[in-house]
């Protein structure tokens, strides 16, 4: 029975998530499947992938073949490298406590690329939110101060009727004042 590491779409219309699943090569796609070994969420920044690492190792010592996806999965944890290590030991190139020096010096400098992107990714966040409130905070005040031209414009006006009205009304009293003292 060809047996295959792969992966089992679920969620929603735009919104999935995957199993990693080890499978029968012939069962469909999001069938039956013999074991359930970890998940995978393609839409967070950096993807977050749940393994259980020695099933993985087991299955992968017993012959089953990851598919282009789970490989890349696997190799992204470290599965891979532990197989290739334990292969190296099997034949006698190194020794077992060499192949556990090796991989844990790989895991430690994985563990770092993956905080430095995680690290990245939440400046790089903050980064983008801080332009966006100063573009906002540009605007705002643009537009405060179009507002504020455009009531001093209307103050303005407003002064020039309440002169012009004010002179007219002077220039009517005295023609009413002279109109007056000339009646008399």
């Amino acid at each position: 029975m060809p047996v295959k590491i792969r992966l089992s779409r679920h969620g929603r219309k735009k919104n999935p998530y995957y199993h990693i699943v080890v499978a029968d090569s012939r069962a469909p796609r999001d069938g039956r499947y013999i074991e359930r070994i970890g998940s995978y969420n393609p839409l967070t920044n950096p993807a977050t992938i749940e393994l259980n690492f020695d099933r993985a190792l087991d299955w992968l010592q017993k012959g089953a073949q990851p598919t282009d996806t789970c490989r890349a999965i696997l190799s992204y944890k470290g599965v891979l490298y532990k197989n290739h290590l334990l292969i190296g030991v099997k034949k006698g190139a190194i020794t077992m406590e060499q192949a556990e020096a090796k991989f844990d010096t790989w895991l430690k400098e994985k563990e770092g690329k993956i905080k430095a992107k995680i690290d990245f990714v939440e400046n790089s966040n903050a980064k983008r939110n801080n332009e966006r409130l100063e573009a906002e905070a540009k605007v705002r005040e643009a537009r405060a101060q179009a507002v504020a031209k455009k009531r001093a414009a209307e103050a303005e006006k407003e002064a020039k009727k309440s002169s012009e009205n004010s002179a007219q009304n002077a220039v009517e009293a005295d023609a009413d004042t002279e109109a007056g003292s000339s009646e008399e």
